[in-house]
């Protein structure tokens, strides 16, 4: 047999093929793996892509469901057996799904497409078992739960030992890895929010002549500006131009001479966020940590600005949380604030509730979500917004925020920057 045949394509019934498909899925000694792509004329799945396969835990084997949005990934594993998150994955009307398996020894591939909501263009396609192992073996199903992920910048790249996260040799210093990885998934959220933002005209799309205008307002060490700049430029092929602004001159001369080792097209200008004037208006903004209120005068300069991308990791929600503590607290939530902890989270979800409709206010589509799992870091939330040229219609937005502040006897400093 030839290294891959398609052994047969063949039209019938969409709930046929994936009932069959399903029994595949179910069969941990079977499955290799499925994908989930596209999405049927005139649906709107909630996940763009999802991939299914087996991995061993110390648990036992678990069905491993990876599902993805515009911007990031979700993964959660179910024990065998388990169908509920399965079969819920096979309602979303996705165009396509491919599924690998091994059939009698040998590694088999189907694929189905969705013709209309009720058929399917079915393609199965044979491997010979020698062509996935050895001659006279036959190929088993990798269930190794860590896999290694594709890095947008590696490790050894010049930036990261320019920095100080990894050593000269290009190793990543074993103290800075949380630090690493905050980076990179920003990274992702970045390049990720920048695609999303041009696609839909947002965002321009920039030349050698007017490249795009980043800045990273309270840079401190310019780890975000530095790796914003490298990957952009060095990996996507957008031509960039990045700003630090922090407050501490120190930090300014100290990425002044990172950008002259590392020979890039990056400037660091000292001032408050607040007060910080710029020659251009930045296309994009970001804020990585900024603190407490800090976050505030970030959003608040880009929504002057207005800029068209804003992407913020907020830090230290104190102010909101010390307003909470000197005031009543309404009824019924009177069980919450009783104990500090929980007091101290709700704090920090209304803070960040808060600055998204403000932002909606302003004219911003928003999302918020996580960038990066909480055993590295729990400052994990990002607030990214686009432009959309005017402020929400209608008045339920700023009733509710209306509405909000006056139960809580608060004063949001967003809310203060931004005159409401």
């Amino acid at each position: 047999m030839s290294e891959a045949a398609t052994n047969g394509r063949m039209s019938e019934p969409l709930l046929r093929a994936l009932n069959r498909m399903r029994s595949l899925i179910r069969d941990p000694e079977a499955l290799v793996k499925a994908v989930a792509s596209g999405k049927q004329r005139g649906t709107s799945p909630a996940w763009r892509r999802a991939e299914i396969r087996y991995v061993d835990l110390k648990a036992g084997t678990h069905l491993q469901i990876t599902t993805y949005d515009a911007t990031q990934a979700f993964t959660a594993n179910h024990p065998v057996g388990d169908l509920e998150a399965l079969d819920a994955l096979l309602d979303v009307p996705f165009g396509r799904w491919t599924v690998t398996a091994l059939i009698e020894g040998e590694q088999t591939e189907i694929t189905i497409e969705a013709k209309t909501p009720h058929t399917a263009l079915v393609t199965t396609t044979v491997k010979a078992a020698a062509a996935s192992a050895g001659a006279g073996e036959t190929p088993e199903v990798d269930r190794t739960h860590d896999q290694a992920k594709e890095r947008l910048l590696s490790e050894d790249d010049p930036v990261f030992v320019a920095l100080g996260l990894s050593d000269q040799d290009g190793r990543l210093k074993p103290s800075r890895q949380a630090k690493y990885r905050q980076v990179e998934e920003f990274l992702r959220q970045l390049t990720a929010a920048i695609d999303d933002a041009q696609s839909t005209k947002r965002l321009r799309t920039p030349t050698v002549e007017e490249p795009l205008r980043i800045v990273d307002l309270g840079c401190g060490n310019g780890y975000l500006t530095f790796a914003a700049q490298r990957y952009l430029t060095s990996v996507r092929g957008l031509p960039v131009v990045v700003t630090g602004v922090d407050v501490k001159e120190q930090s300014a001369r100290h990425n002044t001479e990172v950008a002259g080792r590392l020979e890039v097209d990056a400037a660091f200008v000292v001032g408050t966020i607040d007060g910080v004037q710029l020659d251009r208006t930045p296309d994009v903004v970001l804020a990585l940590h900024a603190c407490d209120t800090a976050t505030d005068d970030a959003l608040a300069r880009a929504i002057a600005w207005e800029a068209p991308l804003v992407l913020a990791a907020p830090c230290c929600h104190h102010d909101i949380a010390a307003q909470m503590r000197r005031t009543p607290t309404p009824s019924p939530y009177a069980m919450i604030t009783r104990h500090g902890i929980l007091r101290e989270r709700l704090a920090d979800t209304m803070t960040d509730a808060i600055r998204a409709s403000l932002l909606r206010l302003s004219g911003y589509k928003v999302d918020v979500v996580q960038f990066v799992e909480s055993q590295h870091t729990p400052r994990n939330t990002l607030l990214r917004a686009v432009r959309t040229g005017g402020p929400v219609k209608g008045g339920s937005v700023k009733k509710e925020y209306d509405e909000l502040i006056a139960a809580w006897a608060i004063k949001p400093r967003l809310g203060e920057l931004l005159g409401l």
